[in-house]
């Protein structure tokens, strides 16, 4: 099903009207090569040009379209006119760690210039072939040490290709090199049955890698590997145990490494799961999806803050989900480093308005008043499940929990239960309730109690004075009495939320009556007598649904807890009206 969705999704590109959608032919990719060697008809090295362009404190190379790499391994292999500085020039690179093999270079070089020998006369004595023959046949390394580069490549052993002076495309994208590549690449005599096409055809034995996969190998991984005898079987070896025609198996592999290419407007990270994703037919939720769960670009951290905030405004008023239809699929992949392979963290298809409404849900479910410093639109979700991960790094994230949360916004299903102990383990670690946890805690405790037959009442985006859960007014209390030690004594460097704010989560009855007491002491430092009434008044509007202080609160109670007291908190800050000027912010008369 996923090979076939992307061996579609290579067909819908390939038709495409836009030249810059259309993927690379059959037998041709899309390639980064850093430096390329511009020479003469007579094969004189002119210079060498540096296609790298600062990306932050990276430097890209451009893409260029070259014929396919073949499949490296322990052995020699050399690519068609473009490879690495050892295979392409027989020098001695010295990358740190590695341990140099001149006789091995000699083999590769000899390997490389041998693909260039193979191909036809009437191919070999085309200008720019026959140039990069010539350039071969009178190699001079101590020419090439004079250029301004020549040390980033001795040092980085990066890919290299060529250009006839004069072109604007590179010796193997000249016309007479294309076609000899293509004729080469032609399927030979079927030998199976391809699982994807359902045709005859010839099978692929070993796929191309995949790359761009957070945490997997640089060289890439795959999905589909057979390399170990264990794994073979009715005599099958390495690719012929999941048949796949090498049409179809060049087109699903160009497809996923488009999707997952530096630049890609269809992928996110979350958790440890690269994810990308694609629909059948061209749709708004294409650009949309990694708008709603990405991060912005770091270059530009407020770029296209008004779409995203305007696009969260048509979630939330369901304007969103009314525009699309119900017959289009659209599928996210997720997936993970697995040693040489890959793992799928996660796959799920649906139609593009059955998605819009759960990622409608979704925003809804996660709108919470914004903290002062925090402001809107919501933050991606790989921010959310940082905040509840270690000291905020993505690597102390649970490896499932990012495939469960995602998996539970695309089917509208209960978030998991670790996602709210995570939240209130750093609340509680921390002591402190930021807007992220807070939008986290509403988000699962509200999916968790959901059809609510008892009536009831859900968390509300903001203070809800009228809500009777117990923990939720035991928040509240707590943060009434921060903001009257607050006052009471201006510029403290811990407040009882410091010392005291685990405890009151989690055992309330060992806390408050300590609190309660501290409150008159502190209620006697404020100057306006009609402050302390107001907060009296407000404390009184609260414990009136408190029969008791629990000895214990259970885990959603903890959660409910946090959210009354990050409620009153932001109430405190949210301007008053003129009808409620003489009252403590947040507090009614």
């Amino acid at each position: 099903m996923i090979l076939h969705a992307l061996h579609q999704l290579y067909q819908r590109r390939a038709r495409s009207a836009d030249p810059a959608e259309r993927p690379a032919p059959i037998g041709f990719e899309e390639k980064a090569i850093p430096f390329i060697l511009e020479l003469a008809p007579d094969g004189r090295l002119v210079l060498i040009e540096d296609t790298r362009t600062p990306d932050g404190k990276k430097l890209i190379a451009r893409t260029e379209r070259v014929p396919a790499g073949v499949k490296k391994t322990s052995g020699i292999a050399a690519n068609l006119l473009w490879d690495t500085a050892e295979y392409v020039l027989g020098v001695v690179t010295e990358q740190p760690g590695k341990i140099a093999k001149p006789e091995r270079i000699r083999e590769q070089h000899a390997a490389f210039r041998a693909r260039i020998d193979a191909l036809p006369e009437s191919v070999r004595a085309d200008a720019g072939v026959a140039a990069v023959l010539a350039f071969l046949d009178h190699l001079d390394l101590d020419a090439l040490a004079s250029q301004p580069r020549w040390d980033d490549i001795r040092t980085g052993n990066p890919l290299l290709s060529f250009r006839l002076r004069g072109d604007a495309d590179l010796v193997c994208q000249r016309p007479a090199v294309r076609a000899a590549w293509t004729e080469l690449n032609d399927e030979s005599e079927a030998d199976g049955i391809c699982l994807i096409t359902g045709e005859r055809a010839a099978i692929e034995r070993l796929h191309t890698a995949i790359k761009g996969v957070w945490g997997a190998q640089t060289s890439g991984a795959n999905i589909v590997s057979f390399n170990l005898d264990a794994f073979n079987s009715h005599g099958k070896a390495q690719g012929g145990n999941a048949p796949v025609g090498r049409t179809a198996a060049t087109r699903y592999t160009t497809a996923l490494n488009d999707l997952l290419a530096h630049g890609s407007r269809q992928r996110i990270q979350v958790g440890d799961a690269s994810t990308v994703f694609w629909a059948e037919e061209r749709t708004d939720l294409e650009d949309d999806f990694g708008l709603v769960f990405g991060e912005p670009a770091k270059d530009d951290p407020a770029e296209r803050t008004e779409r995203v905030r305007a696009l969260y405004e048509s979630f939330l008023t369901g304007k969103y989900a009314s525009q699309h239809d119900a017959t289009t699929r659209f599928y996210v992949l997720g997936l993970a480093p697995n040693a040489a392979r890959l793992a799928v963290r996660f796959w799920h298809v649906d139609t593009v308005a059955n998605l819009a409404h759960r990622i409608t849900e979704h925003v809804r479910d996660l709108a919470i008043v914004p903290d002062r410093r925090d402001p809107p639109p919501p933050p991606s979700l790989f921010r959310l499940l940082s905040a509840c991960a270690a000291q905020g790094k993505a690597d102390n994230i649970p490896p499932n929990l990012s495939g469960e949360v995602v998996r539970a916004i695309l089917t509208g299903n209960r978030y998991p239960a670790t996602w709210l102990a995570a939240a209130i383990r750093r609340c509680r670690a921390e002591q402190n309730v930021t807007v992220l946890r807070a939008s986290i805690l509403k988000a699962c405790l509200n999916r968790s109690t959901r059809p609510r037959p008892n009536g009831e009442k859900e968390l509300t985006v903001s203070l809800d004075p009228d809500n009777p859960n117990v923990a939720y007014r035991l928040g509240r209390l707590f943060a009434v009495l921060e903001k009257i030690q607050e006052e009471a004594s201006p510029g403290l460097n811990a407040t009882i939320r410091d010392r005291y704010y685990g405890a009151a989560s989690a055992s309330p009855v060992t806390v408050f009556t300590t609190l309660m007491r501290l409150k008159n002491h502190h209620l006697g430092k404020l100057d306006k007598a009609g402050r302390v009434v107001n907060f009296e008044r407000l404390i009184g509007q609260i414990v009136a649904g408190i029969d008791d202080f629990p000895t214990h609160l259970a885990l959603p109670e903890q959660g409910r807890f946090a959210i009354g007291y990050y409620h009153q908190r932001q109430a405190f800050f949210t301007k008053a009206t003129p009808e409620t000027t003489d009252h403590p912010e947040g507090a009614k008369p």
